[in-house]
């Protein structure tokens, strides 16, 4: 793959390693730094790309192991305080905030599939779980934002 290509593929991914980064890290800064780091490994291990066409899958995989990374080392150096939104009366917002309320696994699978428009089969492949697991995730997400949303 040349320079050029890897370029093009990645700004066409940008939008969506932002909004995936945002999901689990919640913080503009971190998510800025998680995109970037990303983007550098990807550069780096671009020869582990076995199919081209994968190439989006792949990206969004290494962007989840960076935030990962990032979420445990927060985890260990400052206490996390979730609780920090706002509720508001924008059904936008309402979505968002439940969104952000789910259980991380939970919240990855519903931002992909939801959000990004990921097939099941390729959001099994990002997050390395079966496809009766993303299912199951994608199911127990409808039942707790339907439930989240029903008290607003």
């Amino acid at each position: 793959m040349t320079k050029e290509k890897f370029s093009d593929l990645i700004l066409e991914c940008e939008q969506t390693m932002y909004r995936v980064s945002m999901s689990m890290l919640r913080n503009e800064s971190d998510c800025e730094d998680a995109v970037q780091t990303a983007i550098l490994a990807a550069y780096e291990r671009l020869y582990t790309l076995r199919r081209e066409e994968y190439f989006k899958t792949w990206l969004i995989r290494i962007l989840i192991n960076v935030c990962n990374k990032q979420l445990k080392f927060r985890s260990r150096h400052t206490e996390l305080n979730d609780e920090h939104e706002a509720k508001s009366t924008d059904t936008s917002s309402d979505v968002r905030y439940a969104i952000e309320k789910l259980p991380e696994k939970i919240r990855q699978a519903v931002v992909l599939y939801y959000i990004e428009g990921f097939s099941v089969g390729e959001v099994k492949q990002i997050m390395k779980i079966p496809e009766g697991t993303v299912k199951s995730r994608l199911a127990k997400g409808r039942e707790l934002l339907r439930e989240e949303l029903k008290e607003r």
